[in-house]
């Protein structure tokens, strides 16, 4: 998709049309009024592009927490928040946050010195904050940096949300480390955060596998190697890559990849597609669509294969049989179909689940669907233009689309995640430049990395 960058004055024209399409519904049925208003101040679909990039990024943008200028972990519009977390902030979703802020500087939603200020701002609160041998927890708080434990025994490390975070400073690092003094100077501030990280303390004692947690007091009982298929390829790339605390490929090949027992060896096809991985407790269907996201906003699935899999294809299969699911319906829930799908975690009319076709709670995440863009643009622009034109203003508020809904239930709360808003923006704008893959593809210690554990990428 080759669309021309917008200016403010065209970017601050559409999202004022945004307040003449927009018409009110009760709960989230689409009503045929809201297609004939559109019809009359017509959004081109390159204009609806930039507009949800822009509302998408504010997230990040105007709505990160004050303090840290960290992604928070979740924004209520309602301000109905559990447990009064409104200042926590998530590691990996601030990863996302990134990457979504250097897409901003791009297509001039922001100048290039507020990015500056922004990312210094950042990069000073996350070397004060609190880190567990170089990782940093899930949660922090972003007025403090300390820890907040995101379960009993889960106050410590997360390597996982850490190599989240590091795939978006990585990205940070490489756009701005030929810039002036000021620029490259938050370049070696951002190399010094990802040398820090020790990958290899996360190997549990010398195991052949990494370990998702580890804390100062609860040490390893969250017990959990990282074992693929999941979200997570991307700490295991990451910490092949890292100059200072690298593992062997053995880690790789015999912890992720199982000694090969990830591989799919079946024939079996799912709606005429076939998976090249076994997905973790998700043979049927492939799991939630965030498995294509998190590992690929920086990371370049297009040509990269190792033993294992055909990444892009295996990327595009998942999202085809994940749409091809809302297609087929089987629990009849209304408004699933080829205009209306997307099956991933986020919030539910339980509050949170991880919806996949495994766990189908008749509830749509738009993330799923625009954050496969790169896979599936023309299928995930005819979704967005259901979402947008048809639900209208109950799915889409001041940060872009709400994070769930379901016509079904007649359920839609004005609420957002972090993770889910990040790979929006961030993918979409690979599909469009394939900006963020650039970056991060082309850091020497990633290529280095993907060499070491056998991936061609070229």
């Amino acid at each position: 998709m080759n669309m021309n960058r917008m200016n403010k004055a065209v970017i601050t024209k559409v999202v004022l049309l945004l307040a003449v399409v927009s018409v009110s519904i009760i709960g989230c049925s689409p009503k045929p009024s809201v297609k004939e208003e559109a019809k009359k101040d017509h959004i081109s679909d390159d204009s609806l592009f930039t507009l949800v990039q822009y509302k998408t990024f504010q997230y990040f943008w105007e709505g990160a927490e004050p303090t840290s200028g960290a992604a928070r972990e979740r924004f209520h519009v309602d301000n109905d928040y559990p447990d009064n977390d409104k200042n926590i902030v998530t590691t990996g979703g601030t990863g996302f946050g990134v990457m979504a802020i250097l897409v901003g500087i791009e297509r001039k939603f922001i100048t290039r010195e507020e990015g500056v200020k922004r990312f210094e701002k950042l990069t000073d609160f996350l070397a004060k904050a609190d880190r567990f041998h170089g990782a940093w927890p899930h949660w922090m708080n972003g007025e403090t940096g300390k820890v907040k434990p995101f379960g009993a025994n889960d106050n410590g490390g997360d390597l996982v949300e850490t190599a989240f975070l590091v795939q978006g400073l990585i990205c940070v690092r490489e756009y701005f480390k030929d810039g002036n003094a000021q620029e490259k100077a938050l370049a070696a501030r951002i190399d010094a955060l990802w040398k820090g990280v020790e990958w290899d303390w996360y190997r549990n004692g010398g195991k052949n596998v990494l370990y998702w947690h580890w804390s100062p007091d609860k040490q390893w009982v969250m017990n959990f190697p990282v074992e693929g298929y999941n979200e997570c390829l991307i700490m295991y790339v990451l910490a092949a890559a890292s100059p200072t605390h690298t593992i062997p490929a053995e880690v790789y090949h015999e912890g992720w990849a199982r000694k090969g027992g990830i591989k799919n060896d079946s024939t079996h096809q799912q709606y005429g597609y076939h998976l090249d991985l076994k997905h973790n407790g998700a043979q049927q269907f492939g799991g939630p669509l965030f498995w294509s996201h998190y590992s690929y906003l920086g990371l370049d699935p297009r040509k990269l294969k190792d033993r294992y899999a055909d990444y892009w294809t295996h990327n595009v299969n998942h999202t085809l049989i994940n749409r091809q699911y809302c297609i087929e319906n089987p629990k009849h829930y209304k408004d699933y179909g080829p205009d209306s799908w997307g099956l991933t975690a986020g919030y539910s009319v339980k509050f949170y689940a991880a919806h996949s076709p495994g766990e189908d709670m008749g509830v749509i995440t738009p993330s799923a669907a625009l954050s496969s863009f790169p896979y599936t643009p023309k299928e995930s622009m005819q979704a967005m233009k259901h979402f947008y034109f048809d639900l209208g203003e109950k799915t889409f508020g001041p940060y872009g689309f709400y994070d769930g809904f379901s016509v079904h239930y007649d359920w839609c709360k004005p609420w957002y995640l972090a993770i889910d808003q990040g790979p929006i923006v961030v993918m979409m704008e690979n599909e469009r430049t394939g900006l963020l893959w650039k970056l991060f593809m082309s850091a020497p210690e990633v290529q280095q990395g993907l060499d070491k554990l056998g991936f061609t990428y070229k």
